[in-house]
């Protein structure tokens, strides 16, 4: 790579504002997919819930269990906590901090729900998920989960006075916790207002970049809280500058460029393979799981 690709940095191409869609009294908002954007190659969905404060004696989070297959589940617990139980016998409780990476592969039952002292005292909550895609060719590998606490991320200072919690992926000579199947890089960073920092990204990787909170500029565009910032692939690097404390969502991946057909809780490349999904599901192939 030659001195001058690294200076060219990479443009805002549009902002997706995340659209509230609240579940039950779960204050949620959605920026993916959206009127204007069905995907950004390999990255599928992002629910951001919260931020709100559950009163003592709530009911929790309502995800009991439900299936998936073809994709992968990536779980932010920023405030709060979250108790996680599969159909491949993992349990656990996150709280704020820590993420969850769930490969759905060929199939899984799970939930995400509220744990009992979450229930009884209520608390603060804010949490994101991203669903990923997975190709073709690795859609029925074998379901796998990992759950990491806050203390097993790497929180990497950046030099212009941020922190990058390293999730996935290379990040200088430190290596993210989460072995991915397909290579994607996932982080948080934290940007304190006047900071700048210039991010790099491999040109041609589909960029990740979501504004949890604050006001930050982009490649030197204002974004919005809130919003899903879609970059374009020429460059490799990101240019950003917080104009007030800011939290975001950034990660990269390679682009799968194949079919994409989803069904509810189903990812896969055809018709036949949502069919077929649905049909191993009810057939119990997919292991059970206790409400």
């Amino acid at each position: 790579m030659s001195s001058n690709s690294t200076q060219q940095a990479r443009h805002v191409i549009a902002q997706h504002p995340a659209r509230r869609d609240d579940i039950g009294d779960l204050v949620t908002r959605r920026p993916l997919p959206g009127p204007q954007l069905e995907q950004l190659d390999p990255f599928l969905f992002l629910n951001h819930h919260g931020p709100q404060t559950y009163p003592a004696h709530n009911q929790g989070l309502p995800f009991g269990p439900h299936p998936h297959r073809g994709f992968e589940t990536v779980t932010f617990i920023l405030e709060g906590s979250l108790a996680h139980a599969d159909s491949t016998s993992h349990q656990s409780v996150i709280h704020a901090g820590g993420v969850q990476w769930m490969t759905a592969g060929s199939g899984i039952v799970h939930a995400e729900v509220s744990p009992p002292e979450f229930m009884r005292e209520g608390g603060p909550l804010e949490i994101l998920q991203l669903w990923v895609n997975l190709p073709s060719r690795l859609k029925m590998s074998e379901p796998r989960y990992v759950g990491l606490q806050q203390p097993d991320i790497p929180a990497i200072a950046l030099p212009g006075g941020g922190e990058l919690n390293l999730i996935a992926g290379q990040w200088q000579a430190h290596t993210g916790p989460i072995d991915t199947l397909t290579g994607v890089f996932m982080s948080t960073l934290r940007l304190p207002a006047g900071g700048h920092e210039r991010l790099p990204v491999a040109p041609g990787r589909q960029v990740f970049l979501y504004v949890v909170s604050g006001e930050v500029t982009v490649g030197g565009d204002a974004v919005k809280p809130h919003h899903l910032i879609e970059v374009d692939r020429d460059g490799d690097s990101l240019d950003i500058d917080a104009d007030s404390d800011a939290r975001l969502l950034f990660g990269h991946g390679e682009v799968i460029d194949e079919p994409v057909v989803s069904h509810g809780p189903f990812v896969m490349s055809s018709r036949e393979e949502i069919v077929q999904a649905v049909e191993d599901y009810q057939n119990g192939k997919f292991g059970g799981l206790d409400a």
